[in-house]
This record gives structure tokens, sequence and C-alpha cells, in this order.
């Protein structure tokens, strides 16, 4: 299925103060150079927040990991997970129309859906409230025809009963979720046939429909207020209300089209004589090595005034070459001379594009460069080719 972005989008995105701290957490996971590999909760996140995914979303993630934009749109369209079109307000019907369901009547749920809400899926209802669409195997097989509502299953639905769910969702209502014919699980449909001694001892609802209960509303997407540890590996509780503090200023959508935002190379260190190339420490702000990151001795202004074509370095694009510029390197023996620690200062405050200079190895580009030597990307770039953010 071609998965494009909505040809509607707003002008800008930014996570709320409690949705930002949780994604910070997030990135903590992962040493200096890898906070990429956190893109796919941060997305998830920024879902939660807004109910489907905008490019200005999807850009203010990627500026967040350091990733190109083309790579985050690439995660975001692969994934059926990621909405890429407004959902309904109050819930997001998901159908499951394979074998099973579709036997026991799921064409009967996708009848329901057409009148009630829209008559195609990913459209909205004529009150903003709801959406749906039909989905792959859920995996509740043996309650079937089921629903995902939210994030929860409603099983042994019938047409009726799923349009009295519908009913009560738009009231405000959250109806509780599981079988919807009277099986506490997924049991035989004519009751127990074995280990009828557990019967008369069991809840009064498996566990997955208590915890749903226990949580009130389970159709509400995550808004930052839960209560679990935001980041329990540092054993830091989450805020039970929104955090306090300085407001973020929602980042815009840049302004050329998805298609033209171009790829840069993103590989995994090299290798030498069989032995791993080196890695730079973690910040002073991450979890992992503990190494100090140290800021590198810059300079007020580029010698004689001629500064060096930072682009030569690969990974770096008009837009870093600016920020290397205001922080003082403007010289290719500056960078070369980088110790670890200050590249890992480097790394850390390189705006929206944290990470990159590990990652794109620019110290051991900047050493052939400041010795009057040539990288492939340096030629391509004196001959005119495209160079990178």
């Amino acid at each position: 299925m071609l998965r494009r972005l909505h040809p509607e989008q707003p002008a800008a995105f930014a996570f709320t103060p409690a949705n930002l701290a949780w994604a910070e957490g997030q990135m903590t996971k992962y040493p200096a150079g890898r906070q990429a590999s956190a893109i796919i909760p941060l997305l998830w996140r920024a879902q939660e927040q807004d109910g489907c995914l905008t490019r200005a979303a999807i850009e203010h993630v990627a500026d967040m990991l350091g990733m190109p934009y083309i790579r985050a749109l690439e995660v975001a369209t692969f994934y059926f997970m990621f909405q890429l079109q407004p959902v309904g307000s109050v819930a997001h019907i998901q159908i499951c129309g394979t074998t099973s369901c579709m036997i026991c009547g799921a064409g009967g749920l996708i009848a329901v859906c057409k009148e009630r809400i829209a008559a195609e899926p990913h459209v909205l209802s004529a009150d903003g409230k709801f959406s749906w669409e039909e989905v792959e195997c859920l995996g509740a097989c043996a309650n079937a025809p089921m629903a995902q509502i939210g994030k929860d299953y409603y099983e042994d639905l019938t047409p009726a009963r799923l349009s009295e769910i519908l009913d009560g969702l738009a009231a405000g209502r959250v109806p509780v979720p599981g079988p919807q014919a009277g099986r506490y699980a997924s049991e035989p449909a004519a009751g127990l046939t074995s280990l009828k001694e557990f019967e008369s001892g069991r809840t009064q609802y498996n566990a997955s429909v208590q915890r749903a209960v226990d949580l009130k509303d389970t159709a509400k997407r995550i808004d930052g207020t839960e209560v679990p540890l935001l980041t329990p590996w540092r054993g830091k509780p989450a805020p039970a209300t929104p955090a306090k503090g300085r407001p973020v200023e929602p980042k815009p959508a840049r302004g050329i089209a998805i298609d033209a935002t171009g790829v840069t190379v993103q590989e995994a260190p090299a290798t030498s004589k069989g032995k791993p190339a080196a890695v730079a420490p973690a910040a002073a702000t991450d979890v992992g090595t503990g190494a100090k990151a140290k800021k590198p001795r810059a300079l007020k202004a580029p010698r004689k005034g001629v500064a060096d074509d930072l682009k030569e370095i690969r990974g770096v694009g008009p837009k870093i070459e600016a920020i290397l510029h205001r922080l003082g390197f403007f010289h290719f023996d500056q960078i070369a001379n980088w110790t670890d620690a200050e590249l890992a200062w480097v790394d850390d405050n390189l705006e929206g594009f944290k990470g990159r200079a590990s990652r794109e190895r620019w110290i051991e580009q900047a050493r052939i460069l400041a010795a009057g030597g040539e990288t492939e990307h340096s030629r391509s770039v004196k001959k005119g080719g495209r160079a990178e953010a």
C-alpha cells in the first residue's frame, strides 16, 4: 500500500513539556551517536499527543535524534502503527478483516463503520469523533470477530454490539473491553470443558480487561500525565501532572517538498585491521560511559579572514557549517585535533544534529583534509556536488 503524508499539514509541532521530558529520557537508553535508535518510541509519543503523525512532528523528532528527515519519514511510512492522516478525536476503530474474523462476521462490523462513521476508511466522521480502518490479523482469532479501539481489544463482536460501543464512546463512556458475549477470556463459547475447578475463584475480569477497567479510559491517548516511571533505568519518577517550565517553541516544517529532502550517508563505524573503530564517549548528560564532555578550543574568527570549506566533510552541509562557525570552528585542523571528550561536547551541541560528528567520523575526515588530502565526498563537493544539511 502506498502511504503518503496527508495533504493538509500544520505549520509546526512541539512536544508538551511532559512528553518532551519523556522523549529525552528515552534517548538516554542509547550511547552517544546512537540516539536514532529511539525513533519508534518518539514517533509513537508524537502520534499519541496529536492523534496522527504530521510532517512537522516527523521532522521535529528527526532533529531531536540527529537524523536526516528522509530516514524518519521512511520509518513513519513503513509501519502501519503510525497514522499519517487525522483520526477521530474520541477513537480510531481498527476492524480485523483477516480470515478468522472475516469468516465470523467482520464484514458486518465494517458495514457498521461505513454507515456510522464514514463510507471510506481513514475518513473522519461528520462530528470528527471517529475514524476507522480494516487491519490485518490482530491475533485474537479464538474471539473473532474483533476490533481494536484505543489500546484495547473488543472481541466476540456483533454489528449491534459495535453500534452500542460507538454510542457509549460518543457519550463519553468507555465500554468494558474484552469478550462482549459473556466469555471470560478465550475459553470455548459454550463454557469451560476443563479446569472447571478454577472457575469459582477467578476475578470479575481477566487480567487484560481488569487493567483497562482500573485505568478507566484506555481509549484516551497518552498525554504525559501518566504516573509510571519516566525513566525507570535512572530511577526518576514521572510527574503526575504535565511539567511546568519554559514553553517549547513549535518547530516549523521545512518549506520544501517532502520528496526533495535528500538523504545523507549513515554508516556504522568502519573497522581498521580487524579492530572496531573508536566510538566517541557519551556526553556528560548521557547515561553510559560517564565520560565528561569538554569544549574544544575555539576561534573568534577564521584565520586571515578565510575559513576552510567545512562542507567538504561528509555530514556537514550549509546549516551545520553555520552552527560550527557559531561555535568557533572554521578550519579542518581544529576538528582534526579534537579529543574524544571534545568530540562528545560537539556532538551534544549540534542543536538538531546531535551525534552526527561521531557518527560521520568528522575527525578522521578532517585529518585527511587538513593534511592536504581528499576524500570521495570532498571531491564531489569541489565538483559542485550536493552538500548535506
